[in-house]
């Protein structure tokens, strides 16, 4: 099942600012949940599909060793227009839903006494992320 959000003020949202202007604070370790945390260390959006991917990955390598906590959410919906459609007649159909991921949020947690077993985990996990993170240990 995908991450989508249940109820929305309003379906469709505008781009909005370049969100990598903002300033970058990847020195702060806040693990709020877990003893060992995934950070990110680039900006980018991460979709729905992704996070499931992530989620899915973490979750075979603990299995029942420990509980994995996800920090983000995808809230900003990104909208698209049919192929071969001319232009003009208003804006698109909701596509997709991503989550805009600045530099130094911490993105998922485990909370475990394996410590191996869950930076393995997160090895996984490193390799289907569309940015650069860090393995964070509280």
């Amino acid at each position: 099942m995908l991450f989508v959000p249940k109820k929305f003020r309003f379906k469709k949202q505008q781009k909005g600012k370049a969100f990598n202007r903002i300033y970058k604070n990847i020195n702060s370790n806040q693990l709020s949940c877990g003893s060992i945390g995934l950070k990110s260390l680039d900006f980018g959006r991460i979709t729905s599909k992704q996070i499931e991917t992530i989620r899915q990955s973490i979750n075979k390598i603990i299995k029942k060793s420990g509980s994995v906590f996800l920090n983000i959410f995808p809230n900003t919906p990104i909208s698209k227009k049919p192929v071969e459609i001319r232009m003009g007649k208003g804006k698109g159909a909701v596509d997709h839903w991503v989550f805009k991921i600045k530099p130094g949020c911490v993105i998922c947690e485990i909370a475990t006494q394996n410590m191996p077993l869950a930076i393995k985990a997160f090895k996984t996990a490193q390799f289907r992320f569309p940015l650069k993170t860090k393995i964070v240990y509280n």
